[in-house]
């Protein structure tokens, strides 16, 4: 199961929540009319108004990142989501209330010469009240439970280098997720006692520094274990031959003293994506998963053709504006084709609304940047809410493509990049995506360093494929397009 652990949480957080937004309405609705409870619940069908009111609400909340818990999160910035989020949610149910007000709750009655008439509102108001208290308290608590050192996993690291040093920041990084790092276990004594320091940077806060003491050598393994309280012993070697305690290890965890785990297996959790610095091709082969079989390729390959009809239907009448606009805003085709790499290495033609000049490759082949003086202006409004991709559904429905997928590159990117980072070539073993997880999850790329980046999270993709993964990215991409980031 994919992040099982951050799975369970989420799915309590958006169901505790959900009981929230329904309880405070409901409490609203009793505050406000006692009497006529259950003739607005029933008679005036009012059931279903507090549920599409409660699906607003956690809709918003999604869109807004509060149920992505593996995202770091200070407390004023949490607490700045949450009342940004409310403050959206009273907008739009605001708007839609005076657009039809019919689906405002409250109790209406008959009046002689008048008909049907509401005698007075206020369950909004009282339940956003109650629904802005209740659930800063309840995330403030959450949020607080989390980080509580005396709750949670404590983590001892056995390793100093490199991968050790990354698995216990990213760690630090999400104590959210429930897990406190008690130090680092060195194979070098002269290690013992010193202070290591790691280093990431932060868009909204700059760098963040995390440091953690070797707390002995690798012979102390079993004494640090039982003196520190250790929850979980994370190996973190990138040179295991000859170098891992095998017999202290397996006297930990069969006197289950702490559970053990590999180092690349904590960081693809954490992180949602596979390091292909640490990544050993045995660590992927042994690491689980069934055989996909042709059911499997059946049912993916039905609903990418039932949603390819269903989004060429709904969004032809944004294509046709499209196609108008980039007519009238340049001189030069509406469509663009491109040969591009797709599953088992096969070169496929992508359609694409035109996004750039004529002439944007005069000199070759280029790597797509950022604020890319080819692009126009309607191109950087098109690439902006991703409408340049909307032919794309034709590739989709031949076949040529997934909805969900790695990113389709050009073949003269692929030989390039495939000779200069290892495991590459492996993205092709899957049709390449509309969207995809590296997509979501990364900005836009434009050099070899921002292609390991992607490639990372498209191995975490390839690993645990999965028709729901495929539907949650599909729910995030609604961000992207929403929100403007990742590509």
């Amino acid at each position: 199961m994919i992040r099982r652990n951050i799975w369970f949480k989420t799915l309590t957080l958006f169901l505790v929540e959900t009981g929230i937004a329904f309880s405070v309405i409901l409490l609203g609705l009793y505050i406000r009319f006692p009497k006529y409870l259950g003739s607005i619940l029933i008679d005036q069908r009012g059931i279903y108004k507090i549920v599409l009111t409660t699906l607003v609400c956690q809709f918003i909340f999604y869109l807004f990142d509060l149920y992505d818990i593996s995202k770091p999160r200070l407390r004023r910035e949490l607490l700045t989501d949450i009342f940004q989020a409310v403050g959206v949610v009273l907008l739009i149910l605001g708007l839609t209330f005076m657009l039809r007000p019919t689906l405002l709750l409250g109790y209406e009655q008959e009046i002689e010469g008048v008909g049907i008439a509401r005698t007075g509102n206020g369950v909004p108001i009282i339940a956003l009240i109650l629904a802005l208290f209740l659930m800063t308290v309840w995330r403030l608590g959450i949020h607080w439970v989390m980080r509580n050192p005396k709750l949670g996993d404590w983590i001892l690291v056995v390793g100093t280098d490199k991968l050790a040093r990354e698995v216990a920041h990213e760690a630090m990084l999400r104590r959210d997720l429930g897990y406190k790092v008690a130090g680092y276990v060195a194979e070098d004594i002269g290690l013992v006692g010193t202070e290591l320091v790691s280093e990431s940077q932060s868009p909204h806060n700059g760098p963040i520094v995390f440091s953690r003491k070797v707390l002995g050598a690798v012979s102390d393994l079993n004494r640090i274990v039982q003196e520190q309280k250790i929850d979980r012993v994370v190996v973190a070697l990138q040179d295991r031959r000859g170098r891992m305690p095998v017999d202290q290890l397996l006297k930990i965890r069969l006197q289950g003293q702490a559970a053990i785990e590999e180092g690349t297996a904590l960081y693809e959790k954490l992180t949602g994506k596979i390091n292909v610095e640490m990544l050993r091709p045995s660590w992927i082969i042994f690491s689980g998963g069934g055989k996909r079989g042709t059911f499997w390729g059946v049912i993916r390959r039905l609903f990418n053709l039932m949603v390819a009809l269903i989004a060429i239907l709904v969004s032809l009448p944004i294509a046709l504006l499209a196609a108008i606009v980039i007519k009238l805003d340049s001189p030069g085709p509406i469509f663009y084709t491109q040969e591009r790499v797709g599953k088992n290495g096969r070169t496929f033609k992508i359609i694409k609304f035109r996004s750039m000049r004529q002439d944007a490759e005069k000199d070759g082949a280029q790597w797509a940047a950022e604020r890319d003086p080819r692009i126009t202006r309607v191109g950087n409004f098109l690439r902006k809410t991703r409408v340049d991709e909307i032919p794309q559904f034709l590739n989709i429905l031949v076949g040529e493509m997934s909805f969900v997928g790695p990113r389709a590159e050009r073949p003269v990117f692929v030989e390039q990049l495939t000779e200069q980072i290892p495991f590459y070539s492996q993205r092709h073993l899957v049709e390449p995506g509309l969207t995809g997880w590296a997509q979501v999850n990364y900005g836009y790329g434009s050099s070899v360093e921002d292609a390991v980046q992607k490639l990372q999270y498209d191995l975490y993709y390839i690993k645990n494929v999965s028709l729901l993964f495929d539907i949650w990215i599909m729910f995030k991409t609604i961000k992207v397009v929403l929100f403007g980031y990742g590509r």
